[in-house]
């Protein structure tokens, strides 16, 4: 079988205040992943701001910028100069009133390849992004890189199986989740431990399924009354824990993935080939009545 090894670069870091700061300290990232091999590298979720979603504050809409706009443009200057793709989660303003939570992703040559609007929008006690973001009307998108064919979902988006399904279906060779998630500074560790777990397990479960490397990028650090719990990882095409970063400390991890491994999976697991597509149409209601 041929080896298509690519090396995938995380880049995982507390943010401020300030959004120069924040881009510099992702540029310094990325540059330290590039330095180690790295040929596509993610950034976590809204790397360029604390996690603002924590409160409704109409403030916050300052942060938002233009996509294509002046971060991409030195994202796409880094990413020709070191010849990588980076993957880039930003606050979108698409117009006056109009807010996404968006991923641009940009080729190793430094072009601007398009974007994902993410898709599912929680709203819960300390992550109101309802409050912020219109969902995603991009639908669910791959992108082609020099690397590879690459699918991205955004955080919540973690959590649903169909969206990972789509994005293998549409020809992602891995999916890539930047994410911003943690849990309370005080809560107890047993719970702590709890969440993790899920949050891990679901993604590696889209990896076993569709026979896909999965590459989870989440911020660390404490903001307000969130601890945001790193742990960063990359698994395999059957789900196998290549990578974990750790829970606190700001970290890049460089990991390669052979991209062949895929097809030996999903022979010798063929999911795919018996999926009973004839008999899926319940998934399109919100609720199936009893009878």
């Amino acid at each position: 079988m041929k080896n298509r090894t690519i090396n995938v670069g995380l880049v995982q870091h507390a943010c401020s205040k300030d959004p120069e700061e924040n881009l510099l300290k992702a540029q310094e990232g990325i540059r330290e992943a590039a330095q180690q091999g790295a040929q596509i590298i993610c950034l976590q979720e809204l790397f360029r701001s604390l996690y603002f979603c924590d409160v409704e504050d109409h403030d916050n809409f300052l942060l938002a910028e233009k996509i294509p706009g002046p971060t991409t443009e030195v994202l796409c200057e880094l990413g020709k100069e070191l010849d990588v793709v980076i993957i880039a989660s930003l606050f979108e303003k698409r117009a006056e009133g109009l807010y996404h939570n968006t991923t641009a992703v940009i080729d190793a040559d430094g072009s601007y390849l398009g974007k994902y609007r993410k898709m599912h929008i929680p709203d819960d006690p300390g992550y109101y992004e309802k409050f912020y973001f219109t969902p995603g009307d991009t639908g669910y998108k791959t992108f082609k890189t020099k690397f590879g064919q690459i699918g991205v979902l955004i955080c919540w988006d973690q959590w649903y199986p169909e969206a990972a399904r789509i994005t293998a279906m549409m020809g992602a060779e891995m999916l890539f989740y930047p994410t911003a998630i943690g849990w309370h500074k005080d809560q107890d560790s047993a719970t702590n431990d709890e969440q993790y777990q899920a949050w891990q397990t679901i993604q590696r479960s889209h990896s076993v399924a569709n026979g896909i490397p999965v590459i989870s990028v989440n911020r660390v650090g404490i903001e307000g009354e969130m601890k945001f719990w790193g742990g960063s990882f990359v698994t395999n095409a059957f789900g196998k824990l290549l990578c974990q970063a750790d829970y606190e400390k700001e970290e890049v991890k460089v990991v390669p993935i052979d991209l062949a491994q895929s097809d030996r999976y999903r022979t010798h697991w063929p999911f795919l080939r018996d999926r009973r597509i004839d008999s899926y149409s319940p998934i399109l209601k919100r609720l199936i009545d009893e009878d």
